[in-house]
């Protein structure tokens, strides 16, 4: 895209007198950072994808409040994980931390292991245990 050609939509940093750094051609064809104030077609995107992943937080808590998943599952959505990423962060097998995600299997977990959970989390222990939705 050529600098003169950057968008400069209205957009969340607009209203918030903030610009965000893009990369464009100059004239003399070579790459200079430009400031934009947004670009619709991104706006629009950004907002779908955090519509889907509320979608997905309210999901993982009705699932919680049902029985069907542990609360594990729901603190992965709202931190914007997934099972790996979270596996990485406990250090444990991504088999295991699935495992974990069930009902019967996190009700006997260890206070280690659901320490564990609660610090990747940023969340104590009892906000971890007694989460009911």
């Amino acid at each position: 895209m050529k600098k003169n050609e950057v968008p400069q939509d209205d957009s969340p940093l607009k209203r918030k007198n903030i610009n965000e750094m893009v990369y464009a051609v100059d004239d003399d064809g070579k790459f200079v950072s430009v400031q934009s104030t947004g670009w619709e077609a991104k706006t629009v995107v950004q907002h779908e994808n955090l519509e889907v992943l509320d979608q997905r937080i309210q999901q993982a808590l009705n699932d919680v409040k049902a029985g069907n998943v542990s609360p594990i599952v729901y603190f992965m959505e709202l931190n914007r994980m997934d099972w790996q990423t979270l596996a990485a962060y406990v250090g444990k097998w991504t088999f295991f931390v699935k495992r974990h995600g069930k009902p019967n299997v996190f009700k006997n977990l260890n206070t280690k292991t659901l320490q564990k959970y609660a610090d990747v989390f940023g969340i104590s222990l009892t906000d971890l245990q007694n989460l009911k939705g």
